[in-house]
């Protein structure tokens, strides 16, 4: 780890009047620090500032220096976002990490994290090893030739599902983007992951009201139970009334560059059976426009299945 000058600024104001790499539970800056993915010059401990709190009364409003635990065990919190921050990483770890560390945190890809290989999110231009390397792991949705790394966050793709917004702060005032908007597509250029212009910090993550989404799910698929990133997962949420969908909310992660909304998925499903045969006929859609590589082609599969075995889950019993 390179030498690095650490502050702890007291107000966002003083956080926000001078150039540096944010830390709250640093369970990834601190992690690509050592590895010398990331080396800045200054650390900001922010954690003394007043970004805390959540609120259920109208919606739900999460302070982004809440910590993953305190979240996930809240009242009022929707169902598919307990279940995908309880699914997160270690308990140790979700005792430290924040909400908007969460949703910042960088891909899980090893060519992006040795630094002794090229990575055109690193280091642009300089290629991406994994389209022709080792890319079981990576995205099949939302790839381009200059990048196939998968989005990390668990936490992401249900609040994206949910239309969630977060809330960015900068000494020239402060701005709400659609957490869905804030992620972008690799393109030609990898190395801009998000929206975060110069200067800005997530204040706050906001949950628009949706009173059906207490019946919502998150499930992960994975190599093994315990603490490891997804092969597939999906975020669902379902507004039943009788033995029909009114509408849903579905979006999955661990095959996507982005967490992915599948906005074709909910419409079929609207007016559809709580069926698996309707859900298959839904699901069939999920993975339009996978562009698979030479080790990851089963996420396709993967995917669709996913998909249904959320939708089962929510309605057992109901049919």
């Amino acid at each position: 780890m390179r030498p690095f000058e650490l502050t702890a600024p007291e107000t966002v104001e003083a956080a926000l009047a001078s150039p540096g790499t944010f830390l709250a539970g640093g369970t990834t800056v601190v992690d690509l620090m050592k590895l010398n993915v990331s080396t800045p010059q200054r650390v900001l401990d922010i954690n003394e500032l007043p970004l805390r709190g959540i609120d259920t009364s109208d919606g739900l409003r999460i302070g982004a220096l809440e910590r993953m635990s305190e979240i996930a065990g809240h009242p009022g919190v929707y169902p598919v976002i307990s279940r995908a921050l309880l699914l997160s990483a270690s308990q140790q770890l979700r005792n430290m990490a924040s909400i908007g560390g969460n949703l910042m945190q960088r891909t899980r890809c090893t060519y992006f994290r040795d630094v002794a290989m090229p990575c055109n999110k690193r280091q642009p231009g300089s290629g991406c090893p994994a389209i022709a390397g080792a890319n079981r792991m990576h995205a099949v949705l939302g790839t381009s030739d200059s990048c196939v790394a998968t989005h990390a966050s668990d936490v992401a793709v249900a609040l994206v599902a949910l239309g969630a917004e977060i809330r960015l702060v900068s000494k020239t005032g402060s701005r709400t983007i659609e957490l869905g908007d804030f992620y972008r597509l690799p393109g030609d250029s990898p190395e801009v992951e998000n929206d975060l212009r110069p200067g800005e910090l997530i204040a706050e993550v906001l949950v628009p009201r949706l009173d059906w989404a207490s019946h919502s799910t998150y499930v992960k698929v994975r190599d093994r139970q315990s603490y490891e990133f997804a092969l597939c997962s999906a975020a669902v949420a379902l507004d039943i009334q009788g033995s029909r969908i009114v509408d849903a909310r579905v979006a999955v992660g661990g095959v996507a560059t982005v967490p992915w909304r599948l906005t074709a998925v909910e419409e079929a499903l609207r007016g559809a059976p709580t069926t698996p045969t309707g859900f298959e006929a839904a699901a069939s859609v999920a993975a339009d426009g996978a562009r698979p590589l030479t080790d990851n082609e089963f996420k396709v599969t993967l995917l669709k299945r996913t998909v249904v075995r959320a939708l089962l889950e929510l309605t057992e019993g109901s049919n």
